[in-house]
């Protein structure tokens, strides 16, 4: 019995050598072929069948493409073993070579938390971690459009992740697992409603969302922190790891209402969803074993995607401040009065 273990450990050690010698074969004719363009850019995993052609790489504007990954940009991938022996194994060595946060981010960038490493056949890892994850991000680190926009977050169906603009900077982004086939995400620009550190779901009393932020009060629609298991599996709503979760809630504005709460005077964060998923399709991050860049979405997408709405924002975004001016002032001059009913 143990012979036959240390021939089978053996035999996907050598499967492993091969193959992450074969994918650094492979990046190496890329990068030989494209040093003057740079490539552009569940749901259970399906068969690697839509690599890149030579042929196929197109010119993008260079701005759209984080200054590390035009630098280094190369990933490799570590294949994981049905046996669960063998893949307990796989996992121990990943466990020493990878410290906490290293391991963290190679499994966000797989749209994977921790519990759920086990549902990935193949893991992407960067050749070069940062635990920031800003190396890696899909989307323009600069937006002209978003530059009089205090806050701005968008969600990419295709590529199942958010990024956080404050006046046009990128300063945040990460995976997230948005809405099954079944029950699809809706799209579109949104503001943030309300929010709850523990909501509990509409659909099922037994679904607990931390950190919820509304989005869509009617729908239900909200992120919050939930389980990612690799691929779009949410009831609608917009799943984000923890520590996302926890950041996102206090970055966002939320609506105000009239003392009543019966009206809405101001809406909060503005939010746009976007796109569809590739359905049946090989997963989007996994295109970056061929192409570093596959993900990236270029300033042109961007900014066209944005430009429609843009004059909306601006406008929710001005009549916010003035409410927001407004109850502070009558705050301000309600306080002498109500010291003064106090004191007597």
């Amino acid at each position: 019995m143990n012979r036959l273990f240390m021939r089978k450990s053996f035999l996907y050690t050598l499967a492993i050598t091969l193959f992450l010698v074969s994918c650094k074969k492979e990046n190496e004719t890329t990068n030989t072929n494209t040093q003057e363009n740079i490539p552009s850019t569940e749901t259970v995993p399906m068969g690697d069948n839509d690599s890149i052609k030579k042929d196929s790489v197109i010119e993008v504007v260079k701005e759209s493409v984080s200054p590390m990954i035009q630098e280094n940009g190369f990933y490799t991938g570590l294949v994981l073993p049905k046996d669960k022996k063998l893949r307990d194994s796989v996992y121990a060595e990943f466990s020493k070579k990878y410290s906490e946060r290293e391991r963290y981010t190679i499994l966000a960038l797989n749209r994977l938390d921790s519990k759920s490493k086990w549902n990935a056949d193949t893991l992407v890892v960067p050749t070069k971690i940062d635990t920031t994850m800003m190396a890696y991000s899909p989307f323009p680190m600069q937006l002209d459009v978003l530059s009089n926009v205090k806050k701005f977050v968008v969600f990419s169906y295709p590529i199942q992740a958010y990024g956080v603009y404050s006046n046009g900077s990128l300063v945040k982004w990460g995976p997230t697992s948005m809405g099954s086939k079944a029950a699809k995400t809706k799209t579109g620009l949104m503001f943030a409603n309300w929010k709850k550190k523990l909501a509990i779901s509409t659909v099922s009393d037994e679904w607990k969302l931390p950190y919820n932020v509304n989005v869509h009060n009617t729908l239900g629609i909200g992120w919050h922190e939930y389980t990612l298991p690799g691929y779009p599996a949410s009831h609608s709503c917009l799943r984000l790891l923890k520590k996302d979760a926890q950041w996102l809630y206090s970055y966002a504005d939320t609506w105000i209402l009239n003392p009543g709460g019966t009206t809405l005077k101001a809406n909060g964060t503005p939010v746009v969803i976007f796109g569809e998923y590739p359905w049946g399709g090989r997963k989007p991050w996994r295109k970056l074993l061929n192409d570093p860049n596959a993900n990236n979405i270029s300033v042109e997408e961007m900014t066209q995607l944005i430009e429609p709405n843009i004059e909306k924002i601006i406008k929710e975004q001005s009549n916010r401040e003035r409410v927001a001016d407004s109850i502070k002032t009558a705050k301000a001059l309600a306080a002498p009065a109500q010291a003064e009913a106090s004191g007597s």
